[in-house]
């Protein structure tokens, strides 16, 4: 069997993405997001989030701020000390824990880093991108080269070969960056985020996903799928494909 979550990238960065977020969820395949706790919009992401009670929320863990650092994170000390700082403030904002947690702009993929990103994943048993039994597949994404804008790389027509090329038996998270145009707020991936948004609202993707028998699924569903497809509902069993998917982070700061 095949499932596949819809996972958009930084709810609370701004209004405007927090806004496409929401309408991707509600009026298109949207099923998972990723909070950022220490971001302008973070509050009201929490609110929004009280209404959507089938929108699978993680913890999006933010180090950077577009190309400059909040928090020295090559010190290992401060990286693990700031990590678990923003999983206590997830878990006192939402009630609960993330469903799922990865990093923004990839900070968890470096070497260095990713021992501590994973040790608290499976302390509490949370899928962490690239690291676990859930495939990550990329190319959904309008700045192949950085800073460096293609619509049509965030077309249906890209989507719709990823679902029917790239997608896997088991459990595939596609990530995303839906959102709104804000002027009011800076960012490299900024108006390609309503490219992507018109995209997972297109009705023509569920067809997609029914044509070729595809699950959709939030993360909050990963026990059960890989129940299904493994007879363990851990993302960290022996018969999983903890790091297939890795990729290797060269150290810089990225859009997403």
């Amino acid at each position: 069997m095949k499932y596949i979550i819809f996972n958009a990238d930084d709810f609370g960065y701004s209004r405007g993405i927090n806004r496409g977020i929401v309408e991707a969820h509600q009026c298109g395949v949207l099923t998972s997001t990723g909070l950022m706790v220490n971001t302008s919009a973070t509050e009201e992401a929490v609110r929004m989030a009280a209404d959507l009670p089938n929108l699978s929320i993680g913890l999006h863990v933010n180090f950077t701020n577009e190309a400059q650092r909040l928090v020295e994170f090559d010190d290992p000390q401060i990286c693990h000390d700031e990590l678990h700082r923003q999983f206590d403030r997830f878990a006192d904002l939402m009630g609960r824990l993330p469903t799922h947690i990865d990093g923004h702009q990839h900070v968890h993929r470096d070497p260095a880093r990713a021992p501590i990103f994973l040790a608290l994943a499976q302390e509490h048993d949370l899928p962490l991108r690239d690291y676990c039994a859930v495939f990550s597949v990329g190319g959904f994404y309008a700045q192949w080269e950085y800073g460096v804008s293609n619509p049509d790389h965030v077309s249906f027509d890209v989507l719709a070969r990823i679902l029917r090329e790239e997608v896997p038996e088991g459990v595939t998270e596609l990530g995303c960056h839906p959102g709104y145009y804000d002027p009011d707020f800076e960012c490299v991936y900024h108006r390609d985020r309503e490219h992507e948004l018109q995209t997972l609202c297109d009705l023509r993707v569920r067809t997609v996903l029914d044509e070729q028998g595809i699950r959709l699924i939030g993360y909050r569903d990963v026990p059960d799928a890989l129940m299904q497809h493994t007879g363990s509902g851990s993302p960290y069993n022996s018969n999983d494909r903890s790091g297939s998917n890795k990729q290797k982070y060269d150290g810089r700061i990225y859009a997403q």
